[in-house]
């Protein structure tokens, strides 16, 4: 199963690497399979490719259901 993140773009780092915010944590992905990436855009990152841009309610809708699964009890074997 493969998992994107929603973040937001804060900056371009060159003019193939983008810094994308993930609710106060900062990594450069690679931004080439995105077309005419701006600023405050939020984009699905997976394994350190900016994969699409998406809206920024489904970004935070997605980001909230992460953080619920996040807060659940782990279970032991």
């Amino acid at each position: 199963m493969c998992l994107a993140i929603p973040g937001a773009i804060v900056r371009f780092v060159d003019e193939h690497h983008v810094e994308v915010d993930f609710g106060g944590v900062r990594k450069t992905v690679v931004s080439l399979l995105l077309e005419d990436p701006r600023i405050g855009e939020h984009v699905l990152v997976h394994a350190g490719y900016a994969i699409t841009k998406i809206n920024r309610a489904d970004a935070e809708a997605t980001r909230a259901l992460l953080d619920e699964i996040d807060s659940l009890p782990t279970r032991g074997p």
